[in-house]
C-alpha cells in the first residue's frame, strides 16, 4: 500500500520526505507553547492565551496575500523564504522572557507560516497527475502525524519545567528541522516555478480571489469545510479537552493518552484507507467524514453521561473519542485538498490552496470562542448537541456538492457512451 501511495515523480517523493523531517521538528514543540510561556518564561494564562491568539489571527490574514504571491511568482519563491522566516521565528522562542518579545517572536512565526501550507500544497499538484493526487495527500497527512508523533515521543523524554534549557532545545532543534525542506527544494531547480504565464496578471479582469468565490463547487466546499472544522478540528485544542477534564472528569493524563491514540489511528489507518477510498465519490467521503465526527462526539457525550460513576469505561469513552475523530481524518486528509486542486486552474491555484487553508484558521478562531460557554450550560449538553449536529449539517452540504461536480472532479470514473457499432459490410 505504501509503494502504491507513493508518486511516480522522485521530486514530489523528496517533498514528502521534507514533510516527514520537518515534522518531527513540529511534534518536538507542538504540546508545550502554553507550558512555556507561562511555566518557563512566567507570562500569565491570559497574556499567554492572547500571544497564541494573535499568531493565529496575524497567519489568517496574511494567508490571502500568500496565495497571491503563489500565484504571480511560483511556489518557490514564497516558500523557500517563508520556511527561513519560520525558523528564525521558531529558533527565536528560546530567547523569549517577555509578553512583548513573545509578542514579537510570535508574528515572525505567523509571517513565515502564512504561506508554507498553501505553497506545499500547491507544489504536490504541481508534480502528481490528477489520477495519484488524493492517494498523495493521504500519504502527507499520514507522514505529517507521524513525524508529530516521533517528536512529540522525543520531546516528553526531553523537557523538564525546571530546567529552561531543556524547552530551549527543542525550540532550537525545531528551527533546524525547518530548514530540511527548504534545503530538499533548493536541490530542485525546477520545482515550485510559476504554473503559468497569465498569473502575473491574475489580479485584473475580474481574476484573483473574486473569481475563486465565483466557483460555485469550490463556494460550496468552502461553506462545508468552515462548518465541518468549526464542530470538528476547531474543537480538539479546547472543546475536547475541556469537555473531557470538567464533565467527565478525567485527569490530563487521560487526555495525553487520547491524543496519541488519535495519532496512532492515523498512521495505522491512512493507507488503508486511501486504498479504500480510491475511485469512489469523494463528496460522498467528505459526508462519512461528517457522521464519523459526530459518531466521536456522541461518544464523548456518553462518556460524559457515566463520569466518575464508572471511572475506567468513562476515560475508555474519552480515549476511543480521540480514536474515532482520527480515523475521520484520515479520510478528509487526501480528499479535501485534492477536491481543491481538482477545481483550481494554474493561474489560480495558489489562491485555491490559500481559501482552502484559511478555513481551518477561520474555524480556529470561532471554535475555541464558543467551546467554553457552550461547555458551561447544562453540564455539557449544549456543546454536544452543538457540535453533533453541526457535523451532521456539514455532511448534507457535503451531499448538496455532488450535482455540482463532473466525475473525474468528484473521483468517480467517468462514464462513457456506448457506441453503437457501425454495420459490418456483406
Amino acid at each position: 500500500m505504501l509503494r502504491r501511495s507513493l508518486p511516480r515523480r522522485p521530486e514530489a517523493r523528496r517533498i514528502l520526505l521534507g514533510t516527514l523531517l520537518s515534522a518531527i521538528g513540529r511534534g518536538l514543540t507542538l504540546p508545550f507553547l502554553f507550558i512555556y510561556l507561562t511555566d518557563v518564561r512566567g507570562l500569565s494564562d491570559p497574556r499567554a492565551g492572547l500571544v497564541i491568539g494573535w499568531y493565529g489571527a496575524v497567519t489568517l490574514a496574511l494567508s490571502p496575500l500568500g496565495g497571491t504571491l503563489i500565484d504571480r511568482f511560483g511556489a518557490r519563491r514564497v516558500v523557500l523564504p517563508s520556511l527561513l522566516i519560520e525558523a528564525v521565528g521558531t529558533g527565536s522562542l528560546a530567547l523569549v522572557d517577555s509578553t512583548a518579545s513573545a509578542f514579537g517572536v510570535a508574528t515572525v512565526i505567523a509571517i513565515g507560516g502564512s504561506a508554507i501550507w498553501s505553497g506545499q500544497n500547491t507544489i504536490l499538484a504541481s508534480l502528481t497527475a490528477d489520477d495519484e493526487r488524493q492517494r498523495v495527500y493521504g500519504l502527507n497527512f499520514a507522514l505529517l502525524n507521524l513525524g508529530i508523533g516521533m517528536g512529540g515521543l522525543t520531546s516528553g523524554a526531553i523537557v523538564d519545567v525546571a530546567r529552561p534549557v531543556t524547552f530551549q532545545l527543542i525550540y532550537l532543534l525545531d528551527a533546524l528541522t525547518y530548514l530540511t525542506p527548504a534545503i530538499i527544494l533548493l536541490t530542485l531547480p525546477h520545482v515550485g516555478r510559476r504554473l503559468a504565464a497569465g498569473a502575473a496578471g491574475a489580479k485584473t479582469g475580474g481574476g484573483g480571489y473574486l473569481t475563486v468565490l465565483r466557483d460555485r463547487p469550490f463556494r460550496r466546499l468552502v461553506i462545508f469545510g468552515l462548518v465541518l472544522t468549526t464542530c470538528g478540528y476547531a474543537q480538539i485544542e479546547v472543546g475536547f479537552t475541556a469537555y473531557a477534564v470538567r464533565v467527565v472528569e478525567v485527569t490530563p493524563r487521560v487526555v495525553a493518552w487520547a491524543l496519541a491514540g488519535n495519532t496512532l489511528m492515523i498512521v495505522l489507518s491512512q493507507l488503508l484507507v486511501i486504498r479504500r477510498m480510491e475511485g469512489r465519490s469523494r463528496t460522498g467521503g467528505l459526508a462519512v467524514v461528517g457522521a464519523v465526527f459526530a459518531t466521536a462526539w456522541l461518544t464523548l457525550g456518553a462518556a460524559g453521561l457515566i463520569g466518575t460513576g464508572n471511572a475506567l469505561v468513562a476515560a475508555l469513552g474519552v480515549v476511543a473519542c480521540a480514536a474515532i475523530f482520527g480515523f475521520g481524518e484520515t479520510m478528509l486528509s487526501p480528499v479535501m485538498p485534492a477536491l481543491t486542486n481538482a477545481l483550481a486552474t494554474d493561474e489560480l491555484r495558489g489562491r485555491y490552496n490559500a481559501m482552502s487553508s484559511m478555513i481551518f484558521g477561520i474555524s480556529g478562531v470561532i471554535g475555541p470562542v464558543t467551546a467554553g460557554p457552550l461547555i458551561g450550560a447544562a453540564d455539557g449538553k449544549v456543546w454536544v448537541a452543538v457540535v453533533v449536529g453541526g457535523c451532521l449539517a456539514a455532511s448534507l452540504i457535503a451531499l448538496s456538492l455532488r450535482p455540482l461536480l463532473t466525475a473525474i472532479q468528484d473521483g468517480r470514473p467517468a462514464v462513457t457512451a456506448a457506441r453503437t457499432p457501425e454495420p459490418t459490410p456483406a
